[in-house]
């Protein structure tokens, strides 16, 4: 009994699987602590802040990331730290970038004092420190990807989320600081991890000496598309509260409005997120080796799996979505409970489709495809933010807002299925079967 334990707990998606489910527990616990310490306006100029900085992140590591993971899954340890380096060196001007842009558009929009939501204002000022703190962590996690080292992963995210969840637990028993204060805690826990990643050598600040012409070249050649991809990607959960921010009816209320089923549904993609990070070394490994029959299996075994997962979980999610809204906003939320509860099961219907559509772009990414990727993303996110202005100015519907999420993953499944088939000749019929394979081969190792 003992050794099954241990075997469950060594597996890979396991512990990958482990970190999410963590790291997601604490967002979640510091969500129900914010709603309920923060007023309607305030919490939506946090959720407003926090998803712009979620946004640019993506921009940012997009650039760097999903090369570092893809290169450096292979090669000796000389080559792995080059591409370590070159992602560091990257990161720092990409900051110097960010630092200039923002910090000007502020200064301007200070002086001339143009109104707007202040979740904008405080994203201006204080996201240039924000993206200093957090580099070394952030980059020094995609090096773990590569290596497939969840445990260090699992270490780093849970001295940044936990850090700031204690200081939310402390805050809302005994201090009761408003946005600021609690803004000033959150760069202080993102600024934790940093220290730690630099003392043990694993951010790639000691290594940019070692980054190459070649090397930063290499990624950057690759990064452009992924980082189109995952800002695209991050658009299309982030375009929401964007829009739902510039309208003058819906405004930081309807933001902490729609914020509760989001991330009721950000907690339905554990398991895909966990997947997906343990499938795409796997399947660039597979690619670069030219294991191609090897790799559609893997494609089939994690779309399936996730989608089989997904299933019961949306079912769930769809019966209790009235008392699920409730418990997570509180009574500040109970006169809107009716409608949260409904977007929340259009975000169930959605969660269903998310697998194929997620795993067609990491198939696409893993055989250096990023650009199909890329193009795949931008026809969704263009879809997404067209209907949403519709949803926002002209029905001024905060569940219409939902239900363009549903028709731009669907368009999302056909292409991306499409530029697949063209390149490896894939068979979507296929998920199914690679699915049930899945659990009987973890069954098998049990």
């Amino acid at each position: 009994m003992l050794n099954t334990i241990r075997k469950i707990l060594r597996e890979k998606n396991v512990l990958s699987l482990s970190t999410s489910i963590l790291t997601a527990a604490l967002g979640l616990l510091g969500f129900l602590l914010l709603t309920r310490g923060l007023d309607k306006s305030m919490f939506g100029d946090w959720v407003l802040y926090t998803s712009l900085a979620t946004f640019v992140d993506l921009l940012r590591f997009g650039l760097t990331s999903t090369a570092l993971v893809r290169f450096a899954s292979g090669g000796n340890n000389d080559q792995k730290k080059a591409y370590l380096g070159a992602s560091f060196k990257i990161g720092l001007l990409v900051i110097g970038a960010i630092v200039i842009v923002l910090w000007s558009m502020f200064f301007i929009t200070s002086s001339l004092q143009i109104q707007m939501n202040n979740g904008y204002y405080l994203f201006l000022k204080w996201y240039p420190i924000l993206a200093i703190l957090n580099l070394s962590w952030n980059n020094s996690v995609s090096y773990f990807q590569a290596s497939q080292n969840f445990k260090s992963i699992l270490f780093i995210r849970l001295l940044n989320v936990g850090s700031f969840v204690l200081f939310l637990v402390a805050n809302n028993l005994f201090f009761r600081f408003g946005i600021i204060e609690i803004l000033y805690a959150h760069l202080a826990c993102n600024l934790l991890p940093s220290i730690l990643v630099f003392i043990k050598k694993w951010d790639g600040l000691l290594y940019i000496n070692r980054a190459t012409k070649e090397t930063v070249a290499e990624m950057l050649n690759f990064g452009k598309f992924s980082m189109g991809t995952l800002v695209g990607s991050s658009l299309l959960r982030s375009a929401d509260t964007f829009i739902i921010g510039l309208s003058p009816i819906l405004g930081s209320v309807g933001i902490a409005q729609y914020a509760i089923p989001l991330k009721l549904t950000d907690l339905l993609g554990i398991p895909l997120r966990s997947f997906t990070v343990t499938a795409f070394p796997k399947m660039s490994k597979l690619s670069l080796d030219g294991k191609l029959e090897e790799f559609k299996k893997v494609f089939y075994s994690y779309s399936g799996a996730v989608t089989f997962l997904f299933v019961p979980i949306a079912i769930g999610g769809f019966i209790f979505a009235e008392p699920l809204v409730w418990l997570l906003g509180g009574d500040q939320y109970k006169d809107s409970l009716p409608l949260l509860a409904n977007i929340f099961r259009i975000f169930s219907i959605y969660s269903i489709l998310l697998p194929i559509d997620r795993f067609t772009g990491v198939a696409l990414d893993s055989i250096n495809r990023p650009k199909l990727n890329f193009y795949k993303v931008i026809v969704m996110t263009s879809a997404n933010i067209i209907g949403d202005l519709i949803a926002v100015f002209v029905f001024q519907s905060l569940q219409a807002v939902a239900l363009v999420t549903v028709v731009f993953t669907l368009i999302g499944i056909v292409i991306g299925y499409t530029y697949l088939n063209r390149e490896i000749r894939v068979n979507i019929m296929q998920v199914a079967n690679g699915g049930l394979i899945f659990f009987k081969n973890l069954r098998r190792h049990l």
